[in-house]
């Protein structure tokens, strides 16, 4: 079997995903403003000064953090996620703050499943993860055009049988 290079992948996820991404933002965010502002009113006035001080800088990061959230990470995931299919195997990279890299052999791969959440339906995305027998030699690649990741699925899963029926 040949090496096979690290590379970058050719292929954007679609552009659809940095709203997909901005949306999970906004509600993480949501959820994050909810519990600090709740806290603080739950609180009331009667709070120690170091407790009190906590609170005031934890308001105070609500807005960068969600600007960080629903803007720069949508964007910055955005020019960082591709993918790639080529005849030897499928190439990954993904992450905003830390990079993952995968390269899984065709021969190595055993199921190849689509998913489209209710938000995914929403923006027209859909998901494939390609499993192999070993969780970690596993992969996905997320946020692609439902068409696409069809397509893509299918012919996956044909070279991956071919490619067994080669072997025995």
């Amino acid at each position: 079997m040949t090496e096979l290079p690290l590379r970058p992948p050719a292929h954007h996820v679609a552009p659809a995903a940095r709203w997909l991404w901005a949306l999970h933002g906004a509600v993480f965010m949501a959820v994050v403003a909810g519990v600090v502002l709740g806290a603080t009113a739950a609180a009331g006035d009667d709070v120690p000064d170091g407790l009190a001080t906590v609170f005031t800088v934890l308001r105070w990061l609500l807005l960068p953090t969600a600007a960080v959230s629903v803007l720069i990470e949508p964007l910055w995931r955005y020019r960082v996620h591709r993918w790639e299919v080529t005849d030897e195997a499928v190439y990954t990279l993904e992450g905003w703050l830390s990079r993952t890299w995968r390269i899984v052999p065709i021969s190595r791969i055993q199921t190849v499943d689509t998913t489209r959440g209710p938000l995914q339906q929403l923006f027209g995305l859909t998901s494939i993860s390609v499993r192999t027998a070993s969780h970690a030699g596993s992969t996905s690649i997320e946020q692609l055009p439902a068409d696409v990741a069809e397509r893509v699925a299918h012919e996956l899963g044909l070279r991956a049988n071919a490619v067994r029926d080669e072997a025995t």
